[in-house]
């Protein structure tokens, strides 16, 4: 199964993300993610065998465990390199970094490859398979803040890519388990 690790945002956070992303015009070539799927992803592990995942839940549970609750909100946007569009975020995001190294760890300790990047957080918002001036809807984005969350869970999610073939559908994400993070200190 294709799984990654993830902070999935509150309704109350993507609410208002969702009025400001609903007022952005749509384009030839755009492909908008559901507001069902957004998430900040913390670590990618691609297709992960079945024997694998039970280590990989154990060793995200002590990520978890050993990572305190932290407040983060959406704020802004951007682009990177003319093929995807995102929301920013502020708050707390020195936790939400050592979040995702524990979460890429714990899949590098579980025998999983992962993809070993720099984290910058962010919730992808639409992508596009040639290059496209994201400019515009990033400058729409900027002045976005918005209600800040309390980050409560570490969660591992089920990408389920489109088989259909008809266009314009999209991935389907399912939350496979969670852990909850320590309390505040």
């Amino acid at each position: 199964m294709r799984l990654f690790a993830a902070v999935l945002p509150p309704e109350s956070a993507l609410g208002p993300l969702g009025d400001v992303v609903d007022r952005l015009p749509d384009a030839d070539g755009l492909r908008w993610t559901g507001r069902d799927g957004w998430h900040l992803t913390l670590a990618f592990y691609g297709e992960v065998p079945e024997e694998s995942v039970p280590e990989l839940e154990e060793r995200l549970g002590r990520a978890a465990a050993r990572t305190p609750e932290f407040a983060l909100a959406l704020r802004g946007g951007g682009q990177f390199g003319g093929r995807a569009l995102w929301a920013g975020v502020s708050g707390d995001t020195s936790t939400l970094g050592r979040l995702a190294e524990r979460a890429e760890a714990a899949g590098r300790r579980a025998g999983l490859p992962g993809e070993h990047r720099r984290y910058r957080p962010h919730l992808t918002l639409a992508r596009s398979r040639h290059a496209f001036d994201f400019g515009p809807y990033a400058e729409a984005l900027d002045p976005f803040e918005g209600p800040a969350w309390t980050v409560s869970e570490l969660a591992l999610v089920r990408s389920n890519l489109p088989t259909s073939g008809v266009p314009g559908e999209r991935p389907r994400y399912e939350k496979v388990a969670a852990w909850p993070l320590a309390a505040p200190r």
